[in-house]
């Protein structure tokens, strides 16, 4: 059994909990899962990847203290988080007819976390949720906070709530299977959290980025500590996004129109929000709100983590129509999240087309 290395507390009332963080750690966080569970049963949503490496390790950690598993497996990616699938998740459950007190876990990264946090919402008008993130995008972002939703046609995560879970275990060991470019991915996210932030996060990323990069057990602990930490304290703050949780949206106005550009089939999550982090940095230089020195810093921690920085110039004119289908549109204007210095930002609204669309094709855009 490991050894839990920090427990986050985020503090919203009786919404409070505790995001537990270390390596090797199921097996003690399966041991309390009696703080949320009255029931034998539990339920566990988890996608056919993820299930692989760790569905039967968690299965035998349940049935070992006397809980019955049911897994739910979905296909992994962005495909799989619609109204449609939720419909079958809940499906499932009224024909075991669960009660409201079995817990629904989720196994997996943020699109099994927001799909699954969503069904954990509606079931009953509410069940114990726990979120179990397995990638490094869903452990330093998306498990915490409380923001459950699946996409529709209309864009992305358009359909959700607001709905904690009931904890956060992060096991820091399930990192280590996943796939390179998941990794990198996830680092965009962690890129943000610096940008926004927290400057001397930013640092200790330069410093560190090689072993950032690799994994390294030296590093990674405190790099996800530091995210998470800033996570909760935005969140304390401001629980359901009206003021300063919008600075979390920072790369996301960008990133969110370039995946529904592409069909959410190009891009990871990570990877655009790489790219909407570029172009907000290219837009605020533009306005001289950031200096050109600390863009090239930027960029070139960017270069070493292997982040994608650029899209083809065909899909531009979609990206920037796709602009407008945010959910933080207000009276048809876009809000634009734009760092005014690393590790502050400041959000901008009245931004004319044409300069976002000069900015975009160049920096961001390249021709293919």
């Amino acid at each position: 059994m490991g050894e839990v290395l920090q427990q986050i507390e985020v503090s919203l009332g009786e919404r409070s909990y505790s995001v537990l963080l270390g390596y090797n750690i199921l097996p003690e966080c399966v041991t309390r899962l009696r703080e949320f569970c009255r029931e034998k049963d539990v339920f566990i949503v988890t996608d056919t990847q993820v299930e692989g490496y760790y569905g039967k390790v968690l299965g035998e950690l349940l049935r070992k203290k006397g809980y019955s598993p049911y897994f739910y497996v979905i296909a992994p990616g962005e495909s799989s988080k619609t109204w449609a699938e939720a419909e079958k998740i809940l499906e499932v459950m009224l024909a075991k007819n669960f009660s409201r007190q079995v817990p629904l876990l989720a196994l997996g990264g943020g699109v099994v976390g927001d799909l699954a946090g969503f069904v954990a919402a509606l079931y009953r008008r509410g069940v114990p949720f726990i979120q179990i993130p397995t990638t490094l995008l869903a452990q330093v972002d998306s498990s915490v906070g409380g923001k459950v939703a699946v996409n529709h046609l209309c864009g992305k995560n358009m359909l959700g709530t607001f709905y904690q879970p009931c904890a956060v275990w992060a096991d820091l060991t399930t990192l280590e299977t996943l796939p390179r470019r998941e990794w990198r991915a996830g680092l965009g996210e962690v890129l943000k959290y610096a940008l926004l932030g927290d400057r001397n996060l930013f640092s200790y990323l330069q410093e560190h980025a090689p072993a950032i990069l690799a994994r390294s057990p030296a590093v990674l602990p405190v790099v996800i500590e530091r995210c998470l930490r800033l996570k909760a304290e935005i969140v304390q703050k401001d629980e359901r996004d009206e003021g300063m949780r919008n600075f979390l949206n920072l790369g996301h106005t960008f990133g969110h129109a370039l995946e529904k550009a592409t069909g959410f089939q190009k891009y990871q999550h990570g990877e655009a929000v790489a790219i909407g982090l570029v172009a907000a940095l290219s837009l605020a230089a533009r306005l001289n709100m950031i200096s050109p020195g600390e863009v090239e810093e930027v960029l070139r921690l960017m270069q070493v983590w292997e982040l994608p920085i650029s899209f083809p110039e065909t899909i531009l004119e979609d990206v920037l129509l796709f602009l407008h289908d945010d959910k933080k549109v207000e009276k048809d204007e876009v809000h634009f999240v734009l760092p005014v210095a690393i590790g502050k930002v400041e959000i901008k609204s009245d931004l004319p087309n044409e300069i976002v669309k000069v900015t975009l094709k160049e920096s961001c855009c390249t021709v293919q």
